[in-house]
């Protein structure tokens, strides 16, 4: 498949009347906008801002993250399976609003209360020391702040959520659907450099099996059920791989701009036909619940591997706890098979970071990289504007943390608690130097 990405920088965002782009000003519609988030009768209010980088602005309920995007070319459209039928994506041409992103926030509490399942949102800074931890800051914001109507299930909620900042993000990017673009990105697999090794991307996805939503969705559909699968790194761009919305609110879970622009993706894209040959991504569900389960899907990604003639993987993951287990136990099953494995992930290591850095070792994961620490406190200034559902938030993350007021001074225990807190997947430029 070949896939185009056209692009158009975004370096201003304003609320008029009317739609319009020009020289990277984006204009966008307001009541337009409201109106269509309106026609969910879930949605019981909503109302829009623009963030800019630099000003001294915290948002807050931050449920994920979507760059505008819109297939003007080939079959299907962005969302396959949740803004329309499940057409398969990944060939023609889409067009993106680089530099801007449409962040959902929401006012929802849930019903489950406790526990892995429990409803999550983080916060974002777009100045001082939180913005520099942030992947997000440096982004042009408009913001969504949704109130749900009460009772929704988590589930529902979800769907509400996320068909909201969807619907939004594919009307902005319809603005330049008659336009030509800045520059144009193609990104195509098949042609091989037969000298060169067959690298494949294993992206491994925590899964939750006694929850509405598994977490992770591929053409809408939640990936719980499912063994490892084989995907075209195309897809990702268009949105069929996507994530929960009520618990992707922390800073190790990826959104759905993560999924749009994986820079492992467009990393081993660049290196295609140069010093390897990109062979795709296969979606691994993690978290099973034993460790028979665990064994059974390491096993069964490794295999998938082996008969994509991979000589080679990277292997990444999203998540936390029990499911690395699930990770390095592939680690080792590739390595078994004669797959060599680079393994790129954050660490913990505590607010010290005298702590064990990684919860479980294999004695084949000899090759890691990486990301930073997870675990690392941040101290947060107090701010003069407040974006979002939640004038008083819950900073630290044990079970009874009181909620203090958004404004700050904010002590952050972990970094998750920020939206874009964890380099999850190696997208920063963080280096470190051992002495």
């Amino acid at each position: 498949m070949r896939l185009e990405l056209a692009e158009f920088p975004v370096t201003q965002v304003h609320l008029g009347n009317e739609f319009s782009y020009h020289a990277g000003a984006l204009v966008v519609d307001r009541e337009e906008l409201l109106a269509l988030i309106h026609q969910d009768p879930r949605i019981g209010d909503a109302a829009l801002a623009v963030a800019v980088p630099g000003e001294k602005t915290r948002i807050t309920g931050i449920r994920d993250l979507v760059e505008p995007r819109l297939k003007v070319q080939g079959e299907g459209q962005i969302f396959p399976g949740i803004l329309g039928p499940v057409t398969p994506v990944g060939a023609g041409r889409t067009h993106r609003l680089s530099g801007m992103a449409v962040v959902a926030t929401a006012d929802y509490e849930g019903i489950i209360r406790a526990g892995t399942g429990v409803q999550r949102s983080a916060i974002l800074d777009m100045w001082g020391p939180g913005a520099e931890i942030s992947r997000f800051s440096s982004l042009l914001q408009l913001v969504l702040v949704l109130r749900l109507a009460p009772g929704l299930a988590e589930l529902e909620a979800h769907t509400a959520i996320q068909r909201a900042e969807y619907e939004v993000a594919r009307r902005i990017a319809l603005t330049t659907e008659r336009l030509d673009p800045q520059k144009i990105e193609t990104f195509d697999l098949a042609m091989e450099d037969p000298a060169r090794p067959r690298i494949m991307l294993i992206q491994c996805c925590l899964t939750e099996s006694h929850q509405a939503h598994s977490g992770v969705s591929y053409y809408g559909l939640p990936i719980r059920d499912s063994l490892a699968t084989v995907v075209h790194p195309n897809e990702l761009m268009e949105g069929a791989v996507t994530p929960d919305t009520t618990r992707s609110g922390r800073g190790y879970y990826p959104t759905t701009w993560d999924w749009q622009n994986h820079p492992l993706v467009f990393g081993l894209y660049g290196a295609h036909r140069k010093t390897l040959n990109f062979a795709g991504v296969i979606l691994e569900r993690i978290r099973f619940e034993t460790y028979h389960g665990k064994e059974v899907i390491a096993h069964n990604t490794a295999q998938l591997a082996k008969a994509m003639r991979a000589d080679g993987v990277l292997i990444t993951w999203l998540g936390g706890g029990n499911a690395f287990v699930d990770v390095m136990l592939t680690v080792q099953a590739c390595e078994q098979r004669g797959i060599k494995t680079v393994l790129v992930t954050y660490e913990l290591g505590g607010k010290d970071g005298v702590d064990p850095p990684l919860l479980h070792s294999v004695p084949e994961a000899t090759a890691l990289v990486s990301t930073g620490s997870r675990d690392r406190w941040a101290e947060l200034p107090v701010t003069e504007k407040i974006i979002g559902p939640y004038d008083e938030i819950k900073v630290l993350s044990y079970p009874g943390a009181p909620r203090v007021s958004a404004r700050g001074p904010l002590s952050i225990d972990a970094r998750d608690g920020i939206m874009g807190g964890v380099d999850i997947w190696g997208g920063e430029s963080w280096t470190c130097k051992g002495y």
